[in-house]
């Protein structure tokens, strides 16, 4: 089983401040980390090949800090790394994004493809169903269980108020949910073998792609502000005895319909 699993790099955003004259956030300096359900795809692939034999092998798109985040994949047990860095893919969009991730699997064997079902920070869930697309690869979405049957696979999706079962031939594309699993927490040994595992790096000039076919300038997304939100403070000063604080408290939450009496 040949199993491509995609994933994102995404800022902390737990570390993420804002500046308090011009609303914007602080993106500089901050940490890298992997999304969350990418880690869901991925603890499923890897479950996957322990169980029927195999390869993972951890796909991801990003910035030179990239070399660092992707250890961590490595050390959950995925195979091998192939890491998409080019200046030229800063600014992708989700359609850009998905044709750049499928001129680098179309270069690849494969029998799955895993993705999370939408990232931590933008969570557009466009990329999957996008790629799916471009590759002409039937699609399961929000999935949170997985079955092999003979010759294919049988999803259960979650559709909130309900449940469905679907089965698809292979090669196909899965995007799941937090649902599906729980990603594991590798051990040092783990994390010490991932620095020795394979791992390749390409370019837009290795994918074939001329710097008007990706990044900003085939960008169909326009991003109009990232600013946070203004939030005007009332400044109320409120005095006495604790008691008397404690009304006034009340009252203004009460007043602001905060809380109801």
């Amino acid at each position: 089983m040949q199993i491509v699993v995609c994933l994102k790099q995404i800022p902390d955003l737990q570390q993420i401040r804002i500046k308090r004259d011009t609303r914007e956030p602080v993106l500089e300096g901050l940490p890298f980390l992997l999304g969350d359900m990418d880690k869901n795809a991925l603890e499923e692939a890897v479950r996957i090949v322990e169980q029927r034999g195999g390869k993972v092998t951890a796909l991801a798109l990003g910035s030179p800090k990239l070399r660092d985040t992707i250890k961590e994949a490595l050390a959950m047990g995925a195979d091998e790394a192939l890491l998409l860095i080019d200046p030229a893919f800063a600014d992708s969009d989700t359609m850009t994004t998905a044709k750049i991730l499928a001129k680098a699997i179309e270069k690849r064997e494969y029998d799955l493809i895993l993705c999370g079902e939408g990232s931590t920070d933008n969570y557009s869930g466009q990329v999957p169903s996008r790629l799916a697309e471009i590759l002409g690869l039937p699609q399961v979405t929000y999935v949170r269980q997985l079955e092999f049957t003979e010759g294919g696979l049988r999803a259960t999706r979650d559709m909130e108020e309900a449940l469905e079962i679907v089965e698809v031939s292979l090669p196909a594309l899965v995007s799941v949910t937090s649902e599906i699993s729980e990603p594991r927490l590798p051990s040092l040994i783990q994390i010490l073998k991932a620095a020795k595992k394979p791992l390749q790096e390409w370019t837009s000039e290795d994918l074939a792609l001329s710097a008007h076919e990706v990044g900003k300038e085939a960008s169909s997304l326009e991003v109009i502000s990232n600013l946070a939100p203004e939030q005007e403070r009332k400044n109320i000063t409120l005095e006495g005895e604790v008691d008397e604080v404690v009304e006034q408290l009340t009252d203004a939450f009460t007043r602001e319909g905060v809380i109801a009496r």
